[in-house]
């Protein structure tokens, strides 16, 4: 991984499988700077900004309906 990313969570980490991760990368634009990884080498990049506005929709249960059996 880049050593400009600064880690800051591991989503799952219940396996070996390389579970999605938050990262900072701390020299990349501001609209850039949060980076989310997958399990299978992809990346989203976005803005703390971006981060906040998600954040603020999973904690008013927006994704609910996605995790919760109908």
């Amino acid at each position: 991984m880049d050593p400009s990313l600064r880690h800051v969570a591991t989503f799952c980490g219940q396996c070996n499988c390389g579970c999605p991760e938050l990262y900072v990368a701390e020299n990349a634009p501001a609209e850039r700077c949060i980076v989310i990884t997958d399990d299978f080498g992809q990346k989203i990049e976005m803005s703390v900004a971006q981060l906040e506005v998600l954040v603020a929709d999973i904690k008013t249960g927006v994704l609910d309906q996605l995790v919760t059996p109908a």
